[in-house]
């Protein structure tokens, strides 16, 4: 049964030749982009900046037809200056350019002469419609216009359109900046060229409001932006990557972990833009973000030995483990092993109010919805809520996070039989209960199905079989790992021999490429392959996972998800996998590394859910949404990815875990919610771990 998709392993491979390559770990100093704007407009007025210009190599703002100066943190009136002329733009040399309205032209001893701009291969651009040009640090001239921008270099010019990277073009200014880069202000956004290629800058995130028309560069290398909506300033500080890992491990512990277990998942705050006014509460998949929060924390430990980490991933431990105590002993207490979702104070509102009403109107649109009741029981000493209906992506999460911890960071006997009890209780549950989650009313929960029959031979758990057949080949592999008990190995070769669950696992998804299907069993996959790959001591089992996570990892490298890239590459590098036709190579992708990198430096400190747009882009192409009913992916909103077949970089987007759906354009948000690190911190911590990231240097 193990040789029934060779052929398919062959056909694939062919597709792709990658070769392993001597991994440098990468620096930990890195240029943190920043942007301020709420709070250096001290000294100033709310609303509109006329204009921003610099002198000197400071940055001078013009508001209300009066101009001022930076003093400290605070602005200041000063003398007046002229106002800033219309497009026009002095070379090194002193030549003299403006933008007319019959084109670009250069200023000669008689008057102006009409510049004319062709590229090498001698296609035109007409410049009677200019909206901005510059000369950049080199000397070169920029011109901007609604066809896209163009630049001088040495022989000829350079067009750039949409299909070139150039995200948008309703320009308003060009300035340049440091080491060749360039700004662009636009009705819309601004945009950054850094010699190679152009990031745009839309959104509260990064601005005070989206109609830039006027950037400024400072002496420290600062953009300095005039808004119709206040002044905006975006730096590049230098910084290394364990120190942003310690601000989002900051914001974790002050605003985001909840209850004395210390759950992580969001923060809400009850007014925008203010931490402080965070109060997290209950999310249905608590156990999973802090199992993955947890997970990061047993890599740091790991690679650090910081006892910070062993000290935090200690703690998660403990508050997976009570998930599965809390249910036990009560008036509606499931089998043993059984895990919770999450848990709420018995202090706060009773969270079953209403909910056989919401319960019937999910099982109008699934008719395997599980109404009954209580679905949030009470534990037995009456002090927690603790919610039911367990799904398999909080057991996936269990099983990730479990053999770290007792490897990595669990030392003594006692410590690591604590986590023994944990995964052989949660083992033992689906042994004597067919491969089900079983759930204080006797029946399975909707989500914890993995039994034969039903993934087999039910038409409803069809598009389910891969996946959790995965998954739980996944959990007695770290059953067997850890306890050494050989009845987990038993059911699990049950499972293949008899069931062909390693054949399932082969097609763990439903999708049609890139973007399709659901995003939520993309990080469950990749979980359970690199615990599979890890625990298993069947190395014909994970010859097949292998090539079945190799294929996965292609369909998915568009992405740039560091955490997925990581967890395959862990596996990946210099690895094959052997078949009857003999043995292929299954490198991770083209560009793991370095996509894998830009996402971390990318991500923002700014960890607010504030809104992205997108979708009005140049530089993209649509998703197409064929099959989009069958796929779970969105039909009300706009889906697509870049013209270099990536979707949009971290820096334009905004998601609270890795389950986000990446081909989504726009985001919504007010910055009413704070996103958890974990995000950054589990793929940082990852790649530290492996050695892909140099280690930090200890103070």
């Amino acid at each position: 049964m193990y040789q029934l998709f060779q052929l398919a392993t062959v056909l694939c491979l062919s597709l792709v030749t990658l070769t392993a390559r001597e991994l440098v770990p990468v620096p930990q100093v890195f240029l943190q982009e920043i942007a301020h704007h709420r709070e250096i407009m001290s000294g100033l007025g709310s609303g509109r900046i006329e204009s921003v210009i610099s002198v000197n190599g400071f940055a001078r703002v013009l508001q209300g037809g009066k101009w001022f100066s930076r003093i400290g943190k605070e602005w200041r009136e000063v003398p007046g200056l002229p106002r800033p002329e219309g497009m026009q733009a002095t070379a090194p040399n002193g030549d003299v350019y403006q933008i007319s309205a019959v084109g670009l032209q250069r200023k000669v001893s008689d008057g102006w002469q009409s510049v004319q701009m062709a590229d090498k291969s001698g296609r035109v651009w007409g410049t009677e419609n200019g909206l901005g040009l510059g000369f950049d640090s080199a000397g070169q001239l920029w011109f901007a216009s609604k066809a896209g921008v163009a630049c001088r270099e040495g022989k000829g010019w350079r067009f750039f359109e949409g299909k070139d990277g150039l995200p948008w073009n309703d320009f308003t200014c060009v300035t340049a900046g440091l080491n060749g880069e360039m700004w662009f202000g636009t009705h819309l956004g601004a945009i950054r060229w850094d010699g190679k290629d152009f990031h745009y800058r839309q959104g509260p995130r990064w601005l005070p409001n989206d109609d830039v028309h006027s950037i400024a560069m400072d002496l420290e290398g600062r953009a300095w932006f005039g808004t119709a909506g206040g002044l905006g300033m975006i730096e590049r500080r230098s910084m290394t990557l364990a120190d942003k890992a310690e601000v989002y491990e900051q914001e974790i512990e002050k605003y985001i972990k909840r209850t004395p277990f210390g759950y992580v998942a969001e923060g809400p705050l009850q007014v925008a833009g203010d931490k402080s006014t965070s109060k997290p509460n209950d999310s249905d998949n608590d156990g999973l973000w802090t199992a993955m929060y947890g997970a990061g924390e047993c890599f740091a430990y790991g690679a650090t030995k910081d006892a910070k980490a062993k000290s935090r991933a200690k703690k998660a431990f403990e508050a997976l483990r009570f998930l599965q105590k809390v249910t036990q002993g009560g008036s509606h207490a499931p089998p043993k092993g059984y895990v919770a979702r999450t848990i709420r104070s018995k202090d706060l509102t009773d969270p079953n109010v209403g909910r056989i009403a919401h319960d019937i109107q999910e099982r109008k649109g699934d008719e395997l919805w599980k109404v009954y009741e209580p679905r949030w029981p009470k534990s037995a000493d009456g002090e927690w809520f603790w919610k039911g209906d367990t799904s398999s992506d909080e057991l996936d999460g269990h099983f990730f996070f479990y053999p770290l911890y007792h490897d990595l960071v669990a030392e003594t006997v006692e410590e690591k039989e604590r986590v023994r009890e944990v995964v052989r209780d949660l083992a033992d549950h689906f042994l004597a209960n067919d491969f089900n989650l079983i759930d204080h009313d006797g029946t399975p929960t909707r989500w914890g199905v993995y039994n034969p029959k039903s993934l087999n031979m039910d038409p409803r758990w069809w598009a389910e079989r891969g996946l959790n057949s995965l998954s739980i080949l996944t959990y007695l592999s770290v059953a067997h790992y850890l306890t050494g008990d050989e009845k987990y190995e038993a059911a699990m070769r049950k499972l293949i021999d008899q069931h062909g669950y390693a054949q399932n696992l082969m097609f763990p998804k439903l999708q049609y490429g890139p973007g399709s299907g659901n995003q939520s069993d993309d990080e469950m996959a990749i979980m359970c392959f690199y615990t599979l790959q890890r625990c298993s001591k069947d190395a014909k089992l994970k010859n097949l996972a292998r090539y079945s996570f190799y294929a996965y990892t292609m369909n998915e490298a568009p992405e740039l998800n560091p955490f997925f890239n990581f967890a395959y590459a862990a596996h990946g590098l210099g690895a094959s996998i052997t078949n009857l036709w003999g043995s292929y190579k299954v490198e991770p992708p083209t560009g793991w590394f370095e996509d894998s990198i830009a996402a971390l430096r990318g991500f923002s400190l700014d960890r607010l859910d504030w809104s992205h747009r997108n979708s009005h882009r140049l530089d993209l192409v649509p998703l197409g949404q064929l099959t989009a009913k069958d796929l779970y992916s969105p039909e009300d909103s706009p889906r697509g990815y870049r013209t270099n077949g990536k979707v949009l970089p971290v820096e334009n987007r905004h998601f609270g875990h890795w389950n986000t759906d990446p081909w989504h354009l726009d985001y919504g948000g007010s910055g009413r919610e704070l996103g958890a690190g974990t995000v950054y911190l589990l793929p940082y911590y990852m790649g530290l771990y492996h050695g892909y990231i140099q280690k930090p240097t200890v103070q």
